[in-house]
């Protein structure tokens, strides 16, 4: 069955200036991305900030081209179509609803522009569908008249949310849909997304620093640092026995409500490696507490587990015996 989203050793490289009058250097910000999303799955993607999380999401939907690789919708590489075809097939869903709705458009012009953009059906036949759409999110009609800053935080992400899926996409991009909203709303925003999900037969990459909510929604998860997925797994795989120990840091950084514990440390360090100069060898080995000679020289192949990968010498055993 062919998949919904397919990367092929995808790279993204900008040329960052380092100083005055000194040469632009490159920085690999996505260094080798390979991923398969199939239909109806919710693939959950973590790593600290400035890993390559949203250059790779701007690429999958078109906004930023690959250096290399290729990224492929059904079949279909995303550099063979124009950019309104691949809106049509992926939509996004980002963090702050505030800052992606326009302030000037009401609420029930939010929801229809899709459609006017992409001329799908008539003007005739647009009001009827934002109305069917705001039902689908739980949004009352009588706000369409309405403009965002008079609605509430959980209110807006609605509309976007709406907005993204008036025209049915077969992949929504959720760029960290909840961290900008009370603890309270968060919840019944992820519950609705996994219930249109399940109405609509969506397809979501979730990008989320909350670990919590990537493991209540997504069927798989992969884990990247410094641009490579350093490990794959299906969700109950990576959170019951994560291998990776990158993977195993992220998890033991997650706050629980247990008194006593206090803050948890993921012994990880104050500081993240330059992307512009990263360490040779296998990239995480300055912060790994398990790091070999070999870490230092050889960067790591992907090892295949039960449902995914690991890029990791502990899992190899060549190179376990070389060291």
């Amino acid at each position: 069955m062919t998949p919904i989203l397919e990367t092929a050793n995808v790279f993204r490289t900008f040329q960052v200036g380092t100083g005055f009058l000194k040469p632009k250097r490159p920085l690999h910000a996505v260094n080798g991305v390979t991923l398969r999303l199939a239909k109806g799955e919710v693939l959950g993607l973590v790593g600290e900030s400035g890993c390559g999380k949203s250059t790779l999401a701007k690429m999958l939907l078109g906004l930023l081209p690959p250096t290399s690789g290729d990224i492929l919708i059904s079949g279909q590489a995303i550099s063979g179509l124009d950019r309104r075809a691949t809106a049509r097939r992926i939509q996004p869903i980002f963090q702050d609803p505030y800052s992606s709705l326009n302030p000037r458009k009401t609420i029930g012009d939010i929801i229809q522009l899709p459609l006017k953009v992409h001329r799908v059906g008539t003007s005739a036949e647009w009001p009827a569908k934002v109305r069917e759409m705001m039902d689908m999110v739980g949004l009352p009609h009588r706000y369409a008249g309405n403009y965002p800053s008079q609605l509430s935080g959980g209110q807006r992400q609605r509309v976007a949310i709406a907005r993204a899926l008036i025209m049915r996409p077969e992949l929504v991009i959720c760029d960290e849909p909840t961290s900008a909203l009370d603890v309270s709303v968060q919840s019944q925003i992820l519950n609705l997304l996994l219930d249109l999900q399940r109405e609509l037969g969506l397809t979501y990459l979730l990008i989320s620093h909350n670990l919590a909510v990537v493991e209540h929604m997504a069927n798989r998860v992969a884990v990247m640092y410094l641009g490579r997925i350093v490990e794959e797994a299906a969700t109950d795989q990576l959170f019951d026995n994560p291998q990776h120990p990158y993977t195993q840091a992220l998890l033991a950084s997650v706050l629980t409500p247990e008194p006593g514990l206090g803050v948890p440390d993921a012994n990880l360090g104050a500081t993240f490696p330059n992307p512009i100069d990263p360490p040779s060898g296998c990239t995480f080995h300055p912060r790994c507490p398990h790091a070999m000679p070999v870490c230092r020289t050889i960067a790591p192949k992907p090892i295949a587990n039960a449902t995914g990968h690991v890029e990791c010498h502990l899992y190899d055993a060549e190179m376990k015996k070389a060291s």
